[in-house]
């Protein structure tokens, strides 16, 4: 490990030369390496210390390790104005934006929607809720008796025809970007399986997003240096709320194909007790994790992403509101326009998974789980390394 004096140089020709995002990685773990001070705050140092280079493949894997606390950068003592400028957070955060554009398939999406992220979501649900307004009017569907069901407004097989393909692209092209992430991010020591126990770690880290605890159980920072448990708890709010609503569809679908109970259900059917609930934990988190962005210190990430994750953020926010909204309706006469509004937002969603925010979920998941496996390895530059 190079000396912390001897870096000095290189960050200042690395901040005068432009260097790319994984080079900046390397070069702040290299200090990191040489300091560790910040060992215990997260998954991103232990895994540090299984290198002395950090390769392009490297620093992607550990900035899907990063969970952006940001508690590194306010304990850190060469952060900036030091002439180091080590901000982990940042660098960390601008090589997963690259993670997700490098891996999304077709990388033309990826391309796009990295650069103008809010603005393509909200776009595309408009134009694809337009489309359904249309086909509503043209089909004859928009006065529908009292009581009629979905199906009365939109034909079933069209729905499907339509939701079907756009689902099955988006789970392909998810699958490839993490398959071509997970061959790129091998443990140091490669041949080790993943194991049962290391299976359970990961996924029980993920799951609890034990890392967004800031190392000690109080918490992350946000707008400024104070602890708070908030961000912890919006996410929670908003995995558990999509996992609900998600849950809600497959009872749904197994009760229209395996009985023939068609949508809308009356309260208090399966899909409703899941769905309310999950629609409401939903808006709830998606509107404070908004707010926390929008508050969130300059230091603490990257400004180029507010475009990817405020657009990821408003197209959950408006599936869960919407979604919200057309339970509230029933089978009144505002029930067609609420249906296309949250359908166009459902499938603008479905559209943008492989190349948004969503994604992020999968790739820090697979990174927690590589980190499993090396954390059961001996350490190849260790003491008592070979």
């Amino acid at each position: 490990m190079q000396p912390l004096e001897s870096l000095a140089a290189q960050a200042v020709a690395l901040a005068e030369g432009a260097p790319t995002p994984e080079a900046e990685v390397a070069r702040v773990m290299q200090i990191c390496n040489a300091c560790r001070y910040c060992e215990g705050f997260c998954a991103v140092f232990p895994a540090m210390t299984y290198r002395l280079r950090f390769e392009p493949a490297d620093a992607h894997y550990l900035a899907n390790l990063c969970h952006a606390c940001g508690a590194c950068l306010h304990a850190c003592q060469y952060a900036p104005p030091h002439e180091f400028a080590v901000n982990v957070p940042r660098a960390m955060a601008q090589v997963r934006q690259r993670t997700y554009a490098v891996n999304a398939w077709p990388a033309a999406l990826g391309r796009a929607y990295e650069r103008n992220g809010l603005v393509l979501s909200l776009a595309l649900a408009a134009a694809l809720a337009l489309v359904l307004a249309v086909a509503v009017v043209l089909g004859g569907g928009w006065q529908v008796p009292a009581g009629a069901g979905f199906y009365a407004v939109l034909p079933h097989g069209l729905l499907v025809a339509l939701f079907a393909p756009v689902l099955g692209f988006a789970a392909l092209s998810l699958a490839i970007g993490v398959r071509r992430f997970w061959r790129q991010a091998t443990p140091v020591s490669s041949g080790q399986p993943l194991g049962a126990e290391a299976a359970r770690e990961a996924t029980g880290q993920a799951l609890v997003l034990r890392y967004l605890d800031g190392g000690h159980g109080e918490g992350c920072h946000n707008a400024d240096d104070a602890w708070t448990h908030a961000r912890r708890r919006f996410h929670h709010l908003t995995f558990y709320g999509f996992m609900l609503c998600f849950a809600a569809t497959a009872v749904a679908t197994l009760y229209h194909y395996a009985f023939g109970w068609h949508a809308p259900y009356a309260w208090p059917a399966l899909p409703k007790l899941l769905g309310v609930p999950g629609g409401v934990a939903l808006a709830v988190g998606t509107a404070g994790l908004g707010w926390l962005h929008l508050r969130r210190h300059p230091l603490h990430g990257d400004p180029a992403q507010r475009p990817m994750d405020l657009g990821f953020i408003a197209l959950l926010c408006l599936v869960a509101s919407s979604g919200l909204g057309l339970w509230l309706a029933g089978a009144s006469a505002a029930m067609p326009w609420w249906l296309c509004v949250h359908l166009g937002a459902v499938l603008a969603l479905f559209a943008t998974l492989p190349c948004g925010k969503f994604a992020h979920g999968l790739y820090r998941t697979a990174a927690l789980l590589r980190a499993a496996v090396e954390r059961r390895q001996p350490n190849p530059v260790g003491l008592g390394a070979d």
